[in-house]
């Protein structure tokens, strides 16, 4: 396949708009996924990224607006005219069935022979590291195993494009990091162009070519995780991507001053005078017993979070928040120091 059909888009929504009733859920949101990428929407409860998934699906159609799979319109069809294979939150496994009749149940309604679904059911166990599980059933097996039966039997039937809608939520932690590497790893192996809807935001850029933030219905920023976190594109961007400390500031030739206080200008800000907003991640911050008294700040606030501290400053009247690492220092309330900002994780608001 050449690089241009690679960038070609897969999975296409054109100026789609949802409607119930008098409430506008998605409004003229156009959206275009590459053959082969995985796309995560993300975004605050109620934003739109399920009803924008559930309109890739079929299950909902939209108010207005066109939707594409490989080239065709298919705004009018139905999931089973789509080629599309959808993996729950809720697993949606039959109980009183097998594990291999459940993955091989959509190749049973296809027609296809016994011997076929035997062997393909056997294949997408081994892909998810549950050979030899044919015969047990849903009750018998733990709630990760689960979600990776789920996800065999959307992955058996070679679908054009994969949907994921909230699938780890039901797991406890270690659970979700490890299916989200091999959601990860299969996705990539099989090229599936897929679209994953979580609020989840380290699970979003784990599994993620590109995110997409959504809000109220809306497109806020689309691009790929490190890009977002790095750059966000407004003041609604900074503080959904991570914590944010937001200070006016001055970019000068030198660097850009805050509170007195100058940091090397980072890459990507406009030379000259002005008078702007900037953004500082948390980690971009750390504290010294020496600096400048521009520099210096109070602790107010300490949560011990177990590899590092979660803090609190006071600097020029502003609260901050910073992240210190618990083996380098162990920071008490009232306690004095002067801080530093790394210009790597500074960013400027284009909103403001």
């Amino acid at each position: 396949m050449s690089d241009n059909q690679d960038k070609k888009p897969f999975v296409e929504l054109r100026n789609v708009a949802k409607h119930f009733g008098n409430n506008t859920v998605i409004g003229d949101l156009s959206l275009a996924i590459p053959r082969g990428e995985m796309v995560t929407l993300l975004g605050p409860s109620g934003c739109g990224k399920t009803t924008v998934l559930r309109l890739v699906a079929g299950l909902e159609k939209p108010s207005s607006g066109q939707i594409f799979i490989d080239g065709e319109d298919v705004t009018e069809r139905s999931i089973q005219q789509r080629d599309i294979c959808m993996v729950f939150q809720s697993y949606a496994l039959f109980p009183h069935m097998s594990l291999g009749d459940n993955i091989g149940y959509g190749l049973k309604m296809l027609g296809r022979p016994k011997a076929e679904i035997r062997d393909r059911v056997r294949e997408a166990l081994m892909l998810v590291d549950l050979e030899g599980f044919e015969e047990r059933y849903v009750d018998q097996i733990s709630g990760g195993q689960q979600q990776r039966v789920a996800l065999a039997r959307a992955l058996i039937l070679k679908p054009k494009v994969l949907l994921f809608d909230e699938p780890l939520s039901n797991l406890d932690a270690n659970l979700r990091r490890s299916m989200r590497e091999k959601i990860r790893e299969l996705q990539q192996q099989f090229h599936i162009t897929s679209l994953y809807v979580t609020h989840d935001q380290s699970e979003a850029f784990a599994v993620s070519d590109s995110v997409l933030v959504m809000n109220k219905g809306e497109i806020m920023q689309l691009g790929a995780p490190q890009t977002l976190y790095r750059y966000p594109a407004s003041r609604f961007m900074a503080s959904f991507m991570g914590d944010a400390n937001i200070f006016p500031a001055k970019v000068t030739s030198s660097g850009v001053e805050i509170f007195g206080y100058q940091v090397p200008r980072p890459h990507g800000f406009a030379s000259g005078l002005q008078q702007c907003t900037v953004g500082v991640r948390p980690e971009a911050i750390t504290l010294s017993q020496h600096g400048e008294p521009s520099q210096r700040c109070t602790i107010s606030k300490v949560a011990y979070m177990g590899p590092q501290y979660e803090v609190l400053v006071n600097w020029h009247d502003q609260s901050l928040l910073l992240q210190v690492n618990a083996t380098q220092l162990q920071p008490e309330p009232g306690d004095s120091y002067y801080l530093q900002i790394h210009p790597f994780g500074m960013f400027m608001l284009a909103d403001e």
